[in-house]
C-alpha cells in the first residue's frame, strides 16, 4: 500500500509493481503528461492577484504537490519532476487562458489521456495503483519522469534498485490469461 509519508524510493518501487509491461509503461508516458496538462488547462481559471502575482488554482496546486515531491528525498529527481510539471502546467496555462473553449478542451485532454491509462492497464492485466491508494495520482508523475530519465542514461542505479524490489519489465502474453 502506498502510503503519502513514505520516501521517494519505497513509493516508486510499490508504484513499479502495478507497472512492469512495457506497454503500460510507454502508455503512462504519454497519457500522465496529458493529464496534467489537462489539469492545468481546467485550473488555469479564475486568475487572482496574490502580492503582485498572478495566481490560479493550477499554481496553487502546483505549489502543494511541489513541496510534497521535494520531501520525499532522492533530490534530483524531484527537482527534475518539479521542473517538468512546471513546463506542463505553465504551457497549459498559455491554452487555458488564450481559448474561448479551454473547457472543452481541458475535459478532452483529461478524458484522452485516462483512456490511454487504462488501455495501458488492460496491456498490464491489473488494475491502476490509485485504487489501491490515491497516492499513486502523485506518485504517477514522478515515475514517468523517472522512466524518461532513465531512457536517457540519468538515475541508473535508482532504476536498478527499483527492478531489483518489483522485478524487471516484461510484455505480458495477452493469448492467455494467467500470461
Amino acid at each position: 500500500m502506498l502510503t503519502p509519508f513514505r520516501p521517494a524510493f519505497g513509493l516508486l518501487v510499490q508504484y513499479a509493481l502495478y507497472h512492469r509491461d512495457r506497454r503500460n509503461i510507454q502508455t503512462h508516458l504519454v497519457g500522465v503528461p496529458i493529464i496534467i496538462f489537462a489539469i492545468g488547462v481546467l485550473l488555469s481559471h479564475p486568475v487572482f492577484s496574490l502580492d503582485g502575482w498572478a495566481m490560479t488554482p493550477a499554481w496553487a496546486l502546483f505549489l502543494l504537490t511541489s513541496a510534497w515531491f521535494l520531501t520525499r528525498g532522492e533530490t534530483a529527481l524531484q527537482v527534475l519532476v518539479v521542473g517538468v510539471m512546471a513546463v506542463l502546467i505553465g504551457s497549459a496555462h498559455v491554452l487555458g487562458q488564450a481559448s474561448a473553449s479551454w473547457v472543452g478542451w481541458g475535459v478532452g485532454l483529461f478524458v484522452l489521456g485516462w483512456v490511454i491509462q487504462f488501455v495501458g492497464h488492460w496491456y498490464e492485466g491489473r488494475k491502476p495503483a490509485f485504487t489501491d491508494d490515491l497516492v499513486g495520482l502523485l506518485v504517477g508523475p514522478m515515475f514517468v519522469v523517472l522512466e524518461l530519465a532513465a531512457a536517457a542514461g540519468l538515475f541508473k542505479p535508482l532504476m536498478d534498485r527499483i527492478e531489483a524490489e518489483a522485478g524487471p519489465t516484461h510484455l505480458r502474453d495477452l493469448t492467455h490469461p494467467a500470461g
